[in-house]
């Protein structure tokens, strides 16, 4: 393959850089503070600069270590260069912004590309990648929402909601321990461990299960907006009633895909449990349970997302002055978009953390599945 079709990323970034010349400069003829000739020159160096080393045969760690520095620096001094010139950015500009996201596309497709000879090293690309993906949506974000003088209310960047948020921890720390560590894990574990039981008696017992089923399908499409008030009038207006609402949303699907995993033991298997003169309990134990496990863990992966969501949602119809969700409809309702950002984050990394937490635990469980083995 020709180098240029195998680095189209490094070719298009080229042509950007020398469009980006043609319509200087960076920024407007009244920006407060343009850019200076060095470092405008410098901006251009590294992007060709890294955009011809793309074509060269050299080796794929020195690649895309250029890749990344090239890359990094330029969106660093393009950024750099907004402070008090908010609005101001030409078309020059965007385009050498873009130009730095190709070479930063060329070198995340570098780095998979990659075998790496040990464990450790392994590690470090498999969170490398994800995180420099990561990166530059905040760093596209920050370029078009300053560069462009988007509306602060309408869309804040990412520095104005990370100083929120480093000059909110008390507040968010408050925010997470009544929403997470009350309503959500609580919600969590007695919905989960719930449908878990009432899975293993609807297996036991026929009409149960020809009962069940249907029912969590209905109440599976039940509206958390119509519940959740409904739970509030219930419970009180404190962590209880957000908790009630966690348990409904994670019930019936932990309900539903223990069935289903109880049901995915073979026949075969089934036959040889039965010739072994195993009882019931015995064959769940021992054969259906392990194979159902898969199915629970998936169950486990898709409650964390929703209890998180079920419990946010729930505080928005009556919580003490505390919450993740009395937070985002207080503030949103006081223009502070960068704190309702800010709570948006933390849900985001918190969500995610417990998804990790139970993908880990479900690697961990179930490793001589063929998903876990790569096999």
């Amino acid at each position: 393959m020709s180098p240029i079709f195998r680095s189209w990323q490094g070719a298009t970034a080229l042509l950007l850089c020398l469009a980006a010349l043609a319509s200087l400069p960076l920024l407007a003829a009244d920006a407060p503070s343009p850019f200076g000739g060095g470092a405008a020159a410098l901006i251009f160096v590294l992007v060709a600069g890294a955009a011809l080393a793309s074509f060269a045969n050299i080796s794929a760690p020195l690649l895309a270590t250029i890749l990344f520095v090239c890359a990094h620096l330029a969106a660093w001094l393009l950024i750099g260069g907004l402070s008090g010139n908010e609005g101001k950015a030409t078309s020059a500009f965007f385009l050498m912004i873009a130009a730095a996201w190709l070479l930063a596309w060329r070198c995340v497709t570098v780095l998979s590309g990659i075998r790496a000879k040990s464990r450790a090293a392994d590690t470090f690309l498999r969170l490398l990648i994800p995180a420099l993906f990561g990166a530059w949506i905040l760093i596209l974000w920050e370029a078009i929402t300053r560069g462009a003088g988007i509306p602060f209310i309408l869309l804040p960047p990412p520095s104005a909601i990370g100083a929120r948020l480093a000059g909110s921890i008390p507040i968010l720390w408050a925010d997470v321990r009544q929403t997470i560590f009350k309503a959500v894990l609580f919600g969590y574990v007695v919905g989960c461990a719930c449908g878990f039981v009432v899975a293993i008696l609807a297996d036991r017992v026929a009409f149960l299960r020809r009962g069940l089923l249907p029912i969590g399908n209905l109440v599976s499409a039940l509206p958390i907006i119509g519940v959740a008030p409904i739970m509030v009038m219930w419970f009180g207006f404190d962590w209880q009633s957000k908790a009630a609402v966690v348990i409904i949303m994670t019930f019936f699907p932990m309900l539903v895909n223990t069935v289903a995993g109880l049901a995915a033991a073979g026949s075969m298997e089934r036959d040889l449990m039965r010739s072994y003169a195993s009882d019931y309990w015995q064959t769940l134990f021992k054969l259906r349970l392990p194979a159902a496990m898969p199915f629970i863990f998936n169950a486990l992966k898709i409650n964390s997302t929703l209890a998180l969501i079920g419990a946010i949602v729930a505080e928005f119809f009556g919580t003490p002055i505390v919450g993740m969700g009395f937070r985002i409809s207080t503030e949103i309702g006081r223009m502070n978009v960068d704190m309702v950002w800010a709570e948006i984050a933390v849900a985001a990394v918190v969500g995610s953390v417990f998804y990790g937490v139970v993908a880990l635990g479900e690697r961990a469980t179930t490793f001589w599945h063929p998903s876990n083995r790569g096999g």
